[in-house]
């Protein structure tokens, strides 16, 4: 059996990263594992709130706030996640915490963009792929009432498993 003592899960609060927090929530819960709950904002919103000084203390505290409203108090008592804020890119971030934390999988949503967007943009979810030290779990959004689909990729040293 795979052992995974801790699990990140990144969240921007849209619904397939709150899908992805439901599934790092059953997962540690199962496994017995660490939960690490991560929110990356962008380096300018970082910089436009280091004046007037304190308001960095109030955007945590409310992020987090917001990040506990996602989870039960059940789930919170179950888990005892740990809360991670930061700013930067969210690929580089993320790999950097779970690197930093020694984390055995990211568990991630995607928001599935595809055609020119996702070749301007990229895929926040295909760079940590690409980069991760350890097991990615990504699920993707499911568009109809039938299901998702499954599909898998692997590296040298990332698993994924698209949900």
């Amino acid at each position: 059996m795979v052992t995974w003592n801790r699990i990140l899960v990144p969240t921007d609060f849209s619904e397939t990263s709150a899908e992805a927090l439901r599934y790092g929530v059953e997962l540690a819960r199962e496994r017995h594992a660490g939960l690490i709950l991560l929110h990356v904002g962008d380096a300018a919103s970082q910089i436009a709130t280091e004046f007037p000084l304190g308001l960095d203390a109030s955007l945590i505290d409310a992020e987090r706030e917001r990040i506990l409203k996602i989870l039960t108090p059940a789930e919170q008592i179950a888990v005892r996640p740990e809360f991670v804020m930061c700013s930067g890119s969210p690929a580089e971030e993320i790999v950097r915490c779970a690197v930093d934390r020694e984390v055995d999988l990211i568990v991630m949503g995607t928001h599935g963009r595809g055609g020119v967007s996702h070749l301007l943009l990229g895929s926040v979810a295909e760079k940590v792929i690409r980069t991760a030290p350890c097991a990615v779990l990504v699920l993707r959004h499911a568009k109809t009432t039938e299901g998702s689909a499954v599909a898998f990729e692997s590296s040298p040293m990332a698993t994924t498993l698209l949900v």
